[in-house]
């Protein structure tokens, strides 16, 4: 990896006596998209926030480009573009006013660059319309456009394509691995797999305000999802079911009629191939199914679940 953009060490934030951030540790380096990942309340956001400079920690430390955001903000404000969950702007602001607001005029072909954005996010037509009068998804677009307009080193990205329609999120989609070919650095948060899939270079899970888990997408799912499921139709008299129950790697077999789905570790699809043409059944249908994020990482989230369920000893 390049060098560190992003370094949070034992980050903690407390509300009263609720923990909602609770020791994390994350290293972001230039040039990677990584995503935080988790359900409501993870404390997602709120690590955002401190990374950010919105929120003070309550112990440890956070470095953004080298800087800590509660002395440096306004340094980093010209270095870090956000578009946070709960962004606003005034109901009579209108979308070119927004974008001279917030344009730095130091950045030489900010103009044209600005122009593309809007062209690409679908606001070039809708530049004199108030913030009041835009669609939700427009609205979500104006935001990742402001985050952008200024050429930011890092770009902050909190839920940036909710509210949008499936060919818009692609084309954010595409505006976002852009800027990381261009070197710039994103954190993204979202309740989106496909999109952390598709996107991420690496992925942090929270639960609890922890991280529990941090690695490229398809790593995550190795260590958390290495089954596999098979699924095929069986022709009458074929291959008895105990006999597939028996075979290397396989962990449960269940029929419905002709549909038999196996599902077993990795290894277990070769094995049970094998089983099959050995017992003179050769599917013509046979799929395999293989885990994605969203499965591993609801796995890990219920292991954690479990583990935090498990008893801790009593007194000897």
């Amino acid at each position: 990896m390049g060098e560190p953009v992003v370094e949070v060490h034992q980050l903690c934030k407390r509300y009263g006596e609720r923990t909602v951030v609770d020791h994390v540790d994350l290293e972001i380096a230039a040039g990677e998209i990584v995503g935080l990942l988790g359900s409501n309340g993870a404390g997602k956001t709120t690590t955002v926030e401190c990374i950010s400079g919105l929120r003070r920690p309550d112990a440890g430390s956070v470095r953004v480009l080298g800087l800590d955001p509660q002395v440096d903000g306004s340094t980093l404000r010209t270095l870090v573009g956000s578009q946070l969950q709960d962004s606003a702007l005034p109901d009579r602001l209108r979308v070119a006013e927004a974008i001279e607001l917030f344009r730095d005029p130091r950045i030489q072909g900010s103009r044209a660059a600005v122009d593309g954005l809007l062209v690409a996010f679908g606001l070039a037509e809708h530049r004199r319309r108030a913030f009041s009068a835009l669609s939700g998804g427009q609205r979500q677009r104006l935001f990742l456009v402001l985050a952008l307009l200024n050429r930011p080193r890092l770009v902050i990205l909190d839920e940036l394509t909710q509210g949008l329609d499936p060919a818009a999120r692609r084309d954010v989609w595409d505006a976002i691995r852009s800027l990381r070919d261009g070197g710039t650095t994103v954190l993204l948060v979202t309740h989106y797999m496909d999109e952390a899939e598709a996107l991420c270079d690496r992925v942090a899970v929270m639960h609890g305000g922890r991280v529990l888990d941090v690695g490229t997408p398809a790593r995550l799912v190795d260590r958390h999802a290495p089954w596999a499921t098979v699924r095929f139709d069986m022709t009458a008299g074929g291959v008895p079911i105990d006999c597939l129950r028996a075979v290397e790697g396989v962990s449960y077999v269940r029929q419905a009629g002709a549909q038999v789905e196996v599902r077993g570790d990795r290894q277990m699809i070769a094995h049970l191939c094998c089983a099959l043409v050995r017992g003179g059944e050769v599917p013509a249908d046979l799929s395999v199914v293989m885990p994605d994020l969203e499965e591993a990482v609801i796995a890990l989230l219920a292991g954690s679940d479990e583990r935090a369920l498990e008893p801790t000893g009593g007194a000897r």
